[in-house]
């Protein structure tokens, strides 16, 4: 994996812009996917406070508070920002408030939180700045992260190729006999064989027969037999940035219906795919995968949203959903998985990653989507 590097000043600059014209005095982000976005820092959460403070105002730098023992991690990012580390022995609640920008004459500070942060640490927060307003800063933030810079669509794109191989690697193993547990392993060995950044790894659904009717099944003892069904969703990063990907497939010939149900989901993924592009909402590309499934009879066991925004997060805005009303920019990145779940008997789900284009859209992931029976 390397430790790649953007213009993170440019990013909190477009920030920037976008408080001022909210009206808004500054966002705080807390150790995240948040943090790394704007200044490089990939740090958990922890019991002590890491705060950057991003104002809106040019005059006012911004500014990271963080323990003292680790300004060492921070010190070769903060080119453009200030470091205000606290001790162990005093409040890092004063420290925020003296840091604080001034709001403008006659006006409440106004202060944009950003989405991932211990709430502990917002109460005391907010008990340190009374005189602020606290507001929730995703809509701030959110709008900048959906749109992929050039190098970030370059990792997706290593990422999703990098799923496929996995996928391709899975179906070459003696899957017969294997219970869930054992494909999950399976698949957590292959995603850095091919290509994922190796101690990053998100998990695995392998849901067999009547357990693929179960949308996020987790992994048990039942093992794949002759006439089975399965279902595997997987996902892991390449520098970082996610893949996350769905298959079904047979083993041995599948009955009529299993066909049909797989044709249907495997329209809708085709019918919401050729749906994107710029302009259009997230929430309208839902209406057609649904309304695909709905028309063939199967509305009621499409049990979840068509997809959900990927980038360093696993799952980000926009979501594919109806009420989300983003309209689609060029660069936005999600994924597109409809799926029909019979309960107690079956489920199918087929899942791509996407980039909305000038003029459309563009796979991440190229496998294929005929069904695939494994031969006993």
């Amino acid at each position: 994996m390397e430790s790649p590097t953007f213009d993170y000043a440019a990013r909190c600059q477009r920030v920037r812009e976008g408080l001022r014209a909210a009206a808004a005095d500054a966002l705080l982000v807390g150790p995240s996917s948040d943090l790394f976005y704007l200044i490089g820092l990939n740090r958990p959460q922890s019991e002590r406070l890491t705060l950057f403070i991003l104002p809106a105002a040019e005059s006012e730098r911004p500014r990271l508070l963080l323990p003292s023992f680790e300004v060492a991690l921070a010190e070769p990012l903060a080119h453009f920002f200030d470091l205000i580390p606290w001790e162990e022995t005093e409040s890092p609640f004063e420290r925020f408030a003296a840091a604080l920008p001034d709001a403008a004459p006659g006006q409440p500070l106004r202060l944009g939180v950003a989405d991932q942060i211990f709430s502990h640490f917002l109460y005391r927060l907010q008990a340190a700045a009374p005189q602020a307003e606290f507001q929730p800063g995703g809509a701030l933030l959110n709008p900048i992260r959906m749109v992929k810079e050039a190098r970030e669509l370059e990792y997706l794109t290593q990422a999703g190729a990098a799923a496929d191989r996995t996928y391709h690697a899975l179906l070459e193993l003696p899957l017969v006999g294997m219970s869930e547990a054992e494909v999950k392993q399976q698949l957590m060995a292959l995603l850095p064989q091919h290509g994922h950044d190796s101690g990053a790894l998100a998990g695995a659904i392998v849901g067999v027969g009547e357990n693929g009717a179960s949308p996020h099944h987790h992994v048990g003892p039942r093992r794949i037999a002759p006439g089975d069904a399965v279902v595997v969703d997987f996902g892991s990063s390449v520098n970082g940035y996610w893949s996350d990907m769905t298959r079904s497939f047979h083993i041995g010939p599948p009955a009529d219906e299993y066909r049909r149900v797989y044709d249907i989901v495997n329209e809708a993924n085709q019918l919401a795919f050729e749906a994107v592009r710029p302009g259009v909402t997230a929430e309208s590309i839902d209406a057609v995968a649904r309304g695909h499934i709905t028309a063939a009879g199967y509305g009621d066991a499409f049990l979840h949203r068509t997809g959900h925004g990927l980038g360093f997060d696993i799952h980000e805005a926009p979501y594919i959903v109806q009420g989300d009303t983003t309209v689609l920019r060029e660069g936005m990145v999600f994924s597109i998985e409809p799926g029909i779940y019979l309960k107690g008997r079956f489920g199918v789900r087929i899942e791509d990653i996407v980039t909305v284009t000038a003029d459309g859209a563009r796979r991440f992931n190229l496998s294929t989507h005929d069904l695939q029976v494994i031969t006993p």
